[in-house]
């Protein structure tokens, strides 16, 4: 199938977003953004746990319970996600790399599979890892399933509304153009967060 010419914009900024943040992830070297190499060292579980301040909200043994404000852990298996329902607390607390990592693994794969699966995934099923290694990996496989999503899509899929049934969020509000756009602006802005949230512990630590 012909990829609709308006998806193709989108699906090339997926792709950028993508393997830059797998760059930031796992290295050896990646593009510094003015064509020169950067080697990145890939990331350890303790920076992957890393809380940069008190109150953080990240991804824990379930055995050990939610963290501070949290009323559960999102998630299935061993590890949960801290959080809440709605409204979440306010201010809002400051995110490790495993729960921003966590929240793009499982938005990409079940949106993927409310989209052109089984329709039936849930947050509550869904696997946590404990570990970066692992994060790394669902991530990356999230992410090919989305994107093989994405190429399942025609002009018609792209215009009709609840194409995608994904149940937290908006999804059956809005087109499916819209639901793809989001996506790439949620994976550009955690991805950068990550980025920054890596610079601030190799900077400590050299402190």
């Amino acid at each position: 199938m012909t990829t609709p010419p308006r998806l193709l914009p989108l699906l090339a900024q997926f792709d950028f977003a993508r393997e830059r943040l797998v760059g930031r992830l796992s290295g050896p070297v990646m593009d510094s953004g003015d064509g020169t190499g950067t080697r990145v060292e890939p990331v350890t579980d303790d920076e992957y746990l890393w809380e940069p301040v008190p109150g953080c909200w990240s991804v824990r043994r379930r055995a050990d319970g939610p963290g501070p404000r949290a009323s559960f852990l999102a998630g299935g298996g061993a590890w949960g996600r801290d959080a809440a329902p709605y409204p979440h607390p306010w201010p809002p607390p400051v995110t490790t790399i495993a729960w921003r990592l966590s929240h793009l693994t499982e938005m990409l794969a079940l949106r993927a599979d409310h989209t052109s699966g089984s329709r039936s995934a849930t947050r509550d099923e869904h696997p946590v890892s404990g570990d970066a290694t692992g994060a790394v990996s669902a991530f990356e496989s999230a992410a090919d399933a989305w994107r093989r999503t994405l190429l399942s899509a025609d002009d018609t899929a792209l215009d009709t509304v609840g194409h995608c049934t994904y149940p937290y969020g908006s999804d059956a509000e809005e087109p499916f153009l819209d639901i793809v756009w989001w996506v790439n602006q949620e994976l550009l802005h955690h991805g950068a967060e990550i980025a920054l949230l890596r610079d601030l512990h190799r900077a400590g630590r050299q402190g």
